[in-house]
């Protein structure tokens, strides 16, 4: 296909740059915003983007009554069936009031249901909450990202390494990572253990991974992910490479599932060591996103020396761009990973483009029946 010629890609961008333009300045004028929100055919719009404006606003508040339902075990409580508002408050060792002001509140975000007066039941939201562990996991962990997040100019300008979440993440942005201890690499580990089901699952959709007899997963962390795969593929065998005190986790979690025989752990750092050979295919699952784009080439490099001829390497994360996923991918994942003081999200072509300057040929897009949770390129030597 022909490149776009420079002087079309100009006026291209000169005719979205006075679109956007006239457009803004209409929503901005309040008499715009007066007659749009009257007028039949764009009222509804009007009030979709407004509602959507003050969700922006009020996040950090639906955020923390989330948090607050979680620390306070309440989708536990309701799990068994709905309870009346003094049974809530007890369990929760909150006062009526401040047990209906919460539960209220949750109810108006979906977590919960008020089926009569001042009795709760879960809501859809909080069904589907209580299904997923991994979420509920990042959730408890966010005090850490909201006390990074209380000055966030701060935070833009400085990008200070002294970060509440850059001391509970010591795992992935330590400099010295042969150093760190089991209790530096249990937290990471565990949570990523904790959201790793749903991800493999959407990941062995994806990607079909039956021609494949060895599989090298790097940075494997408690090894979720390949244990996954094993017990869906038989016929695989399995390398895990990770820090020394990672796989010590991932042994016992491998001969809990039976799989110790059908699993090779290798331990090193892979910023600095030599990744095992002998594999035809190689996985990195949420591991790219943590690491600047020097350090993500150095493992993509890596990866590229460790695998056989014609060896395929699936990298799976979540990307910036992905359809459905936009807030998720530059926003979410754009300031963690900036509090966190390591990595960035990027899109399907950027991490093409570090694929490409690795060594890796016909990097491929892969649908995903969840962008928001993962997506997946799929590349080969």
């Amino acid at each position: 296909m022909p490149a776009t010629p420079p002087d079309k890609t100009l006026r291209e961008r000169s005719l979205r740059e006075r679109w956007a333009a006239w457009r803004n300045r209409r929503i901005a004028d309040p008499a715009f915003q007066r007659w749009a929100a009257a007028f039949p055919l764009t009222r509804g719009l009007a009030a979709r983007k407004a509602a959507r404006l003050f969700d922006v606003t009020a996040g950090f508040v639906y955020s923390q009554a989330l948090a607050a339902a979680v620390e306070l075990k309440l989708f536990d409580l309701l799990s068994a069936g709905a309870r009346d508002l003094p049974d809530i408050a007890r369990a929760a060792g909150l006062s009526e009031p401040s047990a209906l002001t919460l539960m209220r509140a949750g109810a108006a975000l979906d977590l919960f249901e008020e089926i009569a007066p001042k009795r709760f039941a879960l809501g859809e939201g909080g069904a589907a909450l209580l299904g997923n562990p991994g979420v509920i996991a990042m959730i408890e962990h966010h005090a850490a990202l909201y006390r990074d997040l209380a000055d966030p100019v701060r935070l833009l300008r400085e990008r200070p390494k002294d970060t509440m979440l850059a001391r509970y993440w010591r795992y992935p942005v330590a400099d010295r990572r042969d150093a760190l201890s089991g209790d530096d690499v249990a937290r990471y580990s565990a949570l990523m253990a904790a959201s790793q089901s749903f991800i493999a699952a959407d990941i062995l959709d994806a990607y079909r991974f039956g021609k494949h007899k060895r599989l090298l997963d790097i940075g494997g962390g408690a090894g979720a992910f390949l244990t996954a795969t094993l017990q869906r593929h038989s016929q695989i065998e399995g390398v895990l490479f990770d820090l020394p005190a990672v796989g010590e986790i991932a042994r016992e979690a491998f001969a809990k599932a039976g799989l110790s025989g059908r699993v090779r752990i290798a331990s090193g750092d892979f910023y600095r060591d030599p990744l095992p050979g002998g594999c035809d295919a190689a996985t990195l699952v949420r591991v790219i996103h943590d690491h600047d784009d020097d350090k993500a080439l150095t493992i993509l490099k890596a990866a590229h020396a460790a695998l056989r001829p014609s060896g395929t390497l699936i990298l799976a994360e979540p990307m910036a761009d992905a359809i459905g996923a936009r807030a998720m991918g530059n926003a979410y994942f754009g300031l963690y990973l900036l509090a966190m003081g390591s990595g960035r999200p990027r899109t399907a072509n950027e991490l093409k483009a570090l694929l490409n300057a690795a060594g890796f040929r016909a990097a491929q897009s892969r649908k995903t029946r969840r962008p928001l949770l993962v997506s997946v390129l799929v590349a080969r030597t």
